[in-house]
């Protein structure tokens, strides 16, 4: 099994995370960011990554910290899951309705991480959660987890599906990059020999 865990501890948040990226979508999230939450469990629902989030930050001050380091600390569980990246797949895409809303999210598990965000939403709070801070978890995974990640929300009206779409798409994407190639399961996935750089 390709698993890892991950503990950061800093004066504004204490953050456990545990993946295990050949498991069938298991999660336990405690963020104290009711929508966060929400969104995790769907990450690791369509991505058959099992995860464990237990995070506790300076939720008295704002939801910053932390979104952005659950996003640090599960990218950072994720590529230690994923070792040298031998056999795996690289490159997932997915295409993802909800209702009114459609977005593309497309991913190379190349080690150079790098974000295209191509997000627009209309409010600035969806529950008590700022609409910004989801661009900035988006940023902080892509970085740990070594993606280069493109997301693009092509239309849509509601901010909520806009967001779940965009996460749904990701765990989509990443579910089919980190899933071991059959024909190619002993080398890596690069005419250079090695991911990165």
């Amino acid at each position: 099994m390709r698993s890892a865990s991950v503990e950061r501890n800093t004066k504004e948040t204490r953050i456990r995370v545990a993946v295990n990226l050949d498991g069938s979508g298991m999660s336990e999230i405690s963020t104290g960011i009711g929508f966060l939450d929400h969104m995790l469990e769907q990450l690791s629902r369509h991505s058959l990554i099992d995860l464990t989030v237990a995070a506790e930050g300076d939720l008295h001050i704002d939801m910053h910290h932390t979104t952005e380091d659950t996003g640090i600390v599960i990218g950072q569980a994720v590529s230690k899951a994923l070792g040298d990246r031998k056999g795996i797949t690289r490159y997932g895409d997915a295409l993802i309705p909800m209702d009114e809303t459609l977005t593309r999210v497309a991913l190379d598990a190349s080690n150079r991480p790098y974000l295209i965000w191509k997000v627009t939403l209309s409010r600035p709070k969806l529950g008590e959660m700022d609409t910004e801070l989801f661009k900035e978890w988006f940023q902080a995974f892509a970085q740990q987890a070594g993606l280069t990640l493109h997301v693009e929300n092509l239309y849509g009206e509601n901010n909520h599906h806009i967001v779940e779409s965009c996460f749904k798409g990701l765990a989509r994407a990443l579910r089919t990059a980190v899933e071991i190639d059959p024909r190619k399961s002993d080398a890596v996935p690069s005419t250079k020999g090695v991911l990165g750089g």
